[in-house]
């Protein structure tokens, strides 16, 4: 009897550890650094000199994050160097709308890899800032956590 108590217990920690909500952040700053390990005394192992880049939160240890970025590069960064994510980026080719309509004007074509600001989102689409534009995209085919 035991063991089958214990046998579902574990089954459902596994499940719902598996579909646990993916963790998203974004970079506070221009340059950030990525270590090897969760410490300040761990070498650097590269650095993202872009603002707003989203990431990929895989694992946490004290002060500090495991990442991984859209090319699977992955590291620990201080909490200080993140933030709640606030963006994303293109993994297609996207066109932006003036409304969240497939029927909309459109306003500009969105380069696959372009990094975009999150104002809100509703349903299926997103009202984003660009550094040129500001309108609205479909969810599907990007990269970043969107609620």
């Amino acid at each position: 009897m035991y063991k089958i108590f214990y046998a579902l217990f574990c089954l459902t920690i596994l499940i719902s550890s598996s579909i646990a909500e993916e963790t998203f952040v974004s970079l506070k700053k221009n340059k950030v650094n990525v270590r090897y390990g969760p410490s300040f005394e761990s070498d650097i192992k590269y650095v993202y000199k872009k603002i707003n880049l989203p990431l990929k939160q895989i694992d946490k240890k004290e002060n500090f994050r495991r990442i991984i970025d859209l090319k699977n590069n992955s590291g620990w960064i201080h909490i200080s160097q993140l933030k709640k994510n606030n963006s994303v980026i293109t993994i297609q080719n996207k066109i932006l709308f003036k409304k969240p309509s497939s029927f909309a004007k459109p306003i500009a074509k969105i380069e696959k890899g372009r990094l975009l600001i999150v104002d809100k989102c509703q349903k299926k689409w997103c009202k984003i800032k660009s550094s040129d534009y500001e309108g609205w995209i479909k969810t599907n085919d990007i990269w970043g956590l969107i609620k």
